[in-house]
């Protein structure tokens, strides 16, 4: 690892002017702030495509893009859609993330946009890798597109809902996985198509600006999924596709009735039977998106906290030994380059320790748990580690300032006196002890930068709603950069970063 900073940031909290964050103006200029302040690092949530509850965290594949993150320009000008078709996009708010409404208005243009290209456009070859990319993803694309296909058919309804000779690729018989069902499974595959070929050229650029992508890979794949659907044997579903004991963890640090994720936990024994096929494709369809890796949820790899699902909360559980040892000793044999951060937050035990060590991957810290009286707490600056990526906070934290203003005066008290702060500023007093700290990396939330609160939190883990919808305007960037990006870059300069 070299000594690097970064900037979180999901792409939903881009500007835009059709209701959500995409690839498009907004997020090279996000990455030319990045280059001008001299971060060298940007890490955002997985890119999946969202369900229910809009969580990057609960998506319908494990392998493909989120059609919201498309940028719109590349339909105008290839003349599949027209400006007058955004005008119901362009009406949402530029402030928050509307989810509801951007699904009632997104997806007729994407239509549009396909049909066009599908009846009238094909034959110009406007898109001339198009068929290239579904045969090299072939692993994965019919699958993802015939269950999102089965969705619209079923009126969106969560797969454990649907007619049970549907709840499985198996049971719909649907045997041949290598084709799309229908020409709306193909809609669903052009929106991939569009995703990855506009990602691809925005990592292109940022790279070529010296900044390197951190990507994130949730340790569950959704219930609701084109991998439960479509390889059902890999999870613990019983003979009619159902959880019957789902993920979480207990009462923690966010949550004192702990968290009820409801994923399906994993069929292990499967996945040691063929040397972990799924999960080292899943890896290493990572690496070849992102310059590092950062996998949620590493103490799961230890063992997985399992409750029935017939449970309201994660009060009631049990941890069930998983075999990560193995996962990342089959790893090391098919992969030579392993850029994984590992994140072990959460309950940390000595059997969770030995397996981060022994796998080799740097862990992290989040300043904002430092503060509890310990002074043995391994957050605390004095404890952090070099080979570590330390975080002011994370997307999961309140704001710098929100999570200051929550505290008691006791609280607030120590920590000005460790730090030798007044407090006034909060966000840039952490942000100066992650850059000056001995991590490798260090890295803050854009919130912090533009010194925000609580009513910028762009996650509350536990709460069902009203989250990942935080966006900022392209005036707030252009301020921030104006302002604040020659005082980063000599920070991160006498820092050892830039």
């Amino acid at each position: 690892m070299e000594r690097m900073a970064g900037v979180i940031l999901h792409p939903s909290s881009f500007p835009s002017d059709f209701g959500i964050g995409n690839f498009g103006a907004s997020a090279y200029k996000f990455i030319d702030f990045l280059n001008a302040s001299g971060f060298r690092l940007w890490q955002f949530c997985p890119l999946g495509p969202t369900g229910y509850g809009d969580s990057p965290y609960q998506s319908f594949s494990a392998f493909a893009g989120n059609p919201y993150f498309i940028d719109w320009q590349l339909l105008i000008d290839t003349k599949l859609i027209s400006k007058s078709d955004l005008r119901q996009l362009e009406k949402l708010s530029k402030n928050k993330v509307n989810y509801g409404k951007l699904y009632k208005f997104y997806w007729p243009v994407i239509e549009k946009a396909f049909y066009n290209y599908k009846h009238q456009y094909k034959k110009s070859k406007i898109f001339p890798l198009i068929d290239e990319f579904y045969h090299s993803n072939s692993s994965w694309i019919f699958d993802y597109s015939n269950f999102r296909n089965l969705k619209d058919k079923l009126n969106q309804e969560p797969r454990e809902k649907w007619p049970e000779k549907f709840r499985t690729r198996e049971k719909s018989n649907k045997l041949n996985r290598y084709i799309f069902h229908s020409i709306n499974s193909e809609k669903h595959a052009f929106t991939q198509y569009l995703f990855y070929k506009q990602y691809n050229e925005l990592r292109k650029y940022a790279n070529k600006l010296g900044v390197n992508i951190i990507g994130d890979i949730p340790i569950f794949i959704s219930n609701d999924s084109a991998d439960a659907w479509s390889d059902p044997n890999l999870f613990d579903l019983n003979q009619n596709g159902i959880a019957e004991n789902v993920a979480g963890v207990p009462p923690d640090y966010f949550s004192k009735s702990g968290q009820l994720w409801g994923n399906p936990l994993y069929k292990w024994e499967n996945h040691l039977y063929d040397d972990f096929k799924w999960w080292i494709n899943r890896i290493n369809h990572n690496f070849k998106l992102y310059d590092y890796v950062r996998i949620d949820h590493f103490r799961g790899f230890e063992s997985c906290y399992s409750i029935k699902a017939s449970e309201k909360t994660a009060k009631n559980g049990k941890w069930i030994t998983s075999p990560g040892n193995e996962l990342f000793n089959q790893l090391k044999k098919t992969t030579i380059n392993q850029p994984i951060i590992a994140e072990d937050l959460g309950i940390i035990t000595p059997n969770v320790k030995k397996l981060l060590h022994d796998s080799g991957f740097p862990g992290m810290a989040v300043l904002h748990f430092a503060f509890n009286g310990d002074p043995e707490n391994p957050y605390l600056p004095h404890n952090l580690k070099k080979r570590q990526v330390v975080y002011s906070c994370t997307h999961d934290n309140n704001t710098s300032i929100g999570w200051f203003e929550s505290l008691d005066d006791s609280a607030k008290s120590q920590i000005k006196k460790y730090l030798n702060i007044s407090g006034d500023n909060i966000g840039w007093d952490l942000f100066n002890v992650a850059i000056e700290s001995i991590s490798d990396f260090a890295i803050v939330p854009m919130q912090d930068l533009m010194k925000l609160g609580q009513e910028s939190r762009l996650n509350t883990p536990g709460r069902a709603s009203g989250n990942w919808n935080w966006r900022y305007s392209m005036n707030d960037l252009n301020s921030l950069k104006c302002k604040m990006s020659h005082f980063i870059r000599e920070k991160l300069t006498k820092s050892g970063r830039l």
